[in-house]
């Protein structure tokens, strides 16, 4: 997928990734040790960290700089069931090297737990655009 320059020159409006995580309670006492808080089902943070972790490995990947991220909570995180996140290209900005995406975290019967816009800059935009045309 990435070049040798670790560039990605196939972005494209629509494209996207997604992972699924299920969380224990064993991870949320790991991640309340570590952050101070409580938290009652599945913490919001550890939610986002799924997409920070789509955004900077898989779409649009190595190089990437989050710049934003506006996420709605709409439901409660539960623990021990699958969650699935993911990212879709919105729209490429070449001129700015930025890329709009649409992220969403959902269970296995489509309860959308958040769903949001992140905007990340990418080093290979211009060429990446220049391949759709």
């Amino acid at each position: 997928m990435f070049d040798r320059e670790g560039r990605n020159p196939m972005l494209k409006v629509g494209q996207s990734a997604h992972i699924a995580r299920r969380y224990t309670e064993e991870d949320i006492r790991a991640f309340t040790s570590l952050s101070g808080g409580k938290s009652e089902g599945v913490p919001e943070p550890l939610l986002a960290a799924l997409f920070s972790y789509l955004l900077g490995v898989e779409l649009p990947g190595s190089g990437t700089n989050y710049l934003k991220q506006d996420l709605k909570f709409n439901a409660a995180a539960p623990l021990d069931t699958v969650l699935t996140a993911q990212v879709s290209i919105t729209k490429l900005r070449p001129e700015k090297h930025l890329v709009d995406l649409w992220a969403s975290c959902t269970t296995p019967d489509g309860t959308v737990i958040c769903e949001g816009r992140s905007l990340v800059k990418a080093k290979d935009v211009c060429g990446a655009f220049r391949e759709q045309t």
